[in-house]
């Protein structure tokens, strides 16, 4: 028998769900008033996480006169509101749509290099990293999304149909480390997508590290498995070109892991995910408490 949580998690997904489908094929102007709707009722009315928000912002950028943090955070909730409600229109989205409002760059290196070897692409929790699943309708390798599992099952199915859409396979966190080492056991030559920002529990950090001036916990899985298995590893800089459109470019980090240095990898990954942040700091997820735990900046 159906408990009464899966009773109420199936019913919110009931009337949940035509909103989002109607919401996947408004024309882009109807869309965007909807996302300012939805602005107003998370930023002004629910107050969703702004103290966090504020909060973070004073912690990275000290230097910012207190006007300004809240003119990023106004900027920051707008695009937020964006950038969810575009996973939506994953769901109606014709490949050639996609692909004029998600403008893949530097492919040819990664083409070149993943003749060779099974590839690593790691990005963070800025601009739109839901589209990067359009990658997979270009690549030779098996594309494979890492996601973390959401608590309610229908939309968590529903969040794996929009993101295997175009041939990616989602596959939990939990899966990653047992699926790479058996696809390089077995010579499948695969391609991970990987948002790599995450901060480990505490207990759990194995390596502290320097980001926007703080010392803080870094997750090294990606370089371990990078390392061990000769992964070929890439950055996705995602850039918001203007509302609705992005680009997405392909920055080799190493085709060499094993070559690589301790922590060489994850450094050089948190480094370019700041220099996202410090050029428009907008479009990063600051709902997140990614400085929770923390120890002063050190030279």
């Amino acid at each position: 028998m159906p408990t009464v949580k899966y009773r109420m998690q199936l019913l919110t997904y009931i009337l949940t769900y035509p909103f989002l489908w109607l919401l996947s094929i408004l024309p882009d102007r109807l869309f965007y008033t909807v996302s300012d709707i939805v602005y107003i009722l998370v930023y002004h009315l629910v107050g969703y996480r702004k103290k966090v928000v504020l909060n973070n912002l004073r912690l990275c950028f000290p230097e910012k006169e207190e006007e300004e943090l809240l003119r990023i955070r106004k900027e920051f909730y707008k695009h937020m509101c964006d950038m969810f409600l575009e996973m939506t229109r994953t769901m109606n989205f014709s490949q050639a749509t996609l692909e004029k409002h998600y403008r893949i760059l530097n492919l040819e290196t990664l083409l070149e290099s993943e003749k060779h070897k099974s590839t690593l692409v790691l990005t963070a929790h800025y601009g739109n990293w839901e589209w990067s699943v359009i990658l997979n309708r270009v690549i030779k390798s098996k594309g494979y999304a890492v996601y973390q599992k959401i608590n309610n099952p229908y939309f968590d199915k529903l969040v794996r149909d929009i993101r295997s859409k175009w041939g990616a396979e989602p596959i939990h966190q939990k899966e990653t480390v047992r699926t790479i080492v058996k696809n390089e056991k077995e010579g499948i030559r695969s391609l991970y997508g990987i948002v790599a920002d995450q901060s480990p529990q505490k207990h759990r950090a194995k390596y502290w590290s320097n980001f926007m001036g703080h010392y803080v916990p870094i997750f090294t899985g990606p370089e371990d498995l990078a390392r061990k298995l000769d992964l070929a590893v890439y950055f996705a800089r995602i850039t918001k070109v203007k509302r609705g459109y992005y680009t997405f470019e392909l920055v080799p980090i190493t085709l060499n892991s094993k070559a690589t240095g301790e922590h060489e990898i994850t450094d050089t990954f948190m480094q370019m995910t700041e220099e996202r942040i410090r050029t428009a700091p907008a479009y990063y997820l600051w709902t997140h408490r990614r400085w929770k735990h923390r120890k002063p900046a050190e030279n």
